[in-house]
């Protein structure tokens, strides 16, 4: 998947998003890759990857100069691959849901019992804290089965077909599902950690013009096309990320993964 625009550079940056992003906002991310261009005045390729995997592949190659990264990956490309910080959506924080089917008997997360099925996506930020709150029931890796699906669309189906008991999700992934759906699940916790969430980070290749993306990114409200493509995103605004912002991030996230 792809999109891009001839510029007067030969040279073509790729932009690439978190595969953790919901499905009805991919067409989204082509708007706002189009916009991104014009802005810029340079061209951008926007690859989106399948899986967690096949992106970092790509990562690790040197493909990726921008990417809407999550959390967890935040680390990995900050402190191994050298990315800087931008900036994030205003107002919008990564949060974990754990959820069972609305018939299911668990009322509160203890009620859970060991070798439990877990239905999860590969999101990593996810499932670390989707993790942690099942530890009010003595659960862990070693006494839970998982299944991994490959969107959260598939973990609810797993729950309503009775294939897990358990499940994770992206709170906006799961505020997003179908109405339909959502009222045949039914949410044990939400987490309350606030400090995580989705960041805009710039490759080597463009970190000399990380004022003038923020700069732009930051003005969007101030056009209507840009009000335009922010609505598209789902997101009112962005807003500045300093690399202190993102170092705090990564430690908490660090904190919790010992």
């Amino acid at each position: 998947m792809s999109a891009s625009m001839n510029g007067v550079t030969s040279e073509k940056y790729q932009l690439t998003v978190s595969p953790d992003f919901p499905a009805k906002r991919m067409s989204s991310w082509f708007i706002f890759n189009t916009w991104l261009q014009k802005a810029l005045g340079m061209p951008i390729h926007l690859e989106l990857y399948p899986d967690f995997d096949s992106q970092r592949a790509a990562i690790s190659a040197d493909k990726v100069d921008i990417i809407y990264a999550n959390p967890y990956d935040a680390a990995m490309l900050v402190r191994e691959k050298g990315f800087v910080s931008v900036a994030r959506p205003a107002g919008k924080c990564d949060e974990c849901i754990v959820a069972v089917a609305a018939g299911s008997g668990a009322q509160v997360v203890e009620d859970l019992k060991p070798i439990c099925r877990v239905a999860r996506t590969d999101d990593p930020g996810v499932n670390l804290v989707g993790m942690i709150l099942l530890e009010p029931a003595s659960l862990g890796h070693d006494n839970t089965q998982i299944l991994t699906v490959e969107s959260y669309p598939l973990v609810a189906k797993a729950l309503m077909r009775g294939e897990a008991e358990v499940g994770f999700f992206l709170a906006e992934a799961f505020d997003e599902l179908s109405s339909l759906v959502r009222h045949q699940l039914r949410p044990l916790v939400h987490s309350q950690i606030s400090d995580f969430s989705h960041v805009l980070l710039l490759g080597s290749r463009l970190a000399e013009r990380r004022e003038e993306v923020t700069r732009v990114l930051l003005d969007m409200p101030a056009e209507a096309k840009g009000q335009d493509v922010l609505a598209e995103l789902g997101f009112a605004a962005w807003e500045r990320v300093t690399q202190e912002d993102t170092e705090f991030m990564i430690d908490l996230m660090d904190t919790l993964k010992a």
